[in-house]
């Protein structure tokens, strides 16, 4: 099943695009799984995800914690944090 993982701000900027569709690999079963995968991919993906505990996480829209299963999740969104102005 594909899973669309969609980058905001500056982690869309450090990884040079705004969206993508990917076919998760076996294992990978949390919000933190997924990050880990990620970073893995290339180096655009570890400058972008290099702290990996700054970075917030909504499934299918919804915020969730990096320890949340992303079983059957539609869509990942991953952005930094935001500060209020």
């Amino acid at each position: 099943m594909s899973t669309k993982l969609i980058y905001f701000a500056w982690v869309r900027e450090r990884i040079g695009k705004p969206e993508e569709d990917v076919e998760l690999p076996a294992g990978i079963e949390t919000v933190a799984d997924l990050l880990r995968w990620l970073k893995s991919r290339g180096e655009e993906y570890e400058n972008a995800l290099q702290y990996p505990d700054v970075i917030r996480v909504a499934i299918n829209q919804e915020h969730v914690g990096h320890r949340e299963k992303i079983a059957g999740a539609r869509e990942i969104a991953l952005f930094p944090p935001m500060t209020g102005g």
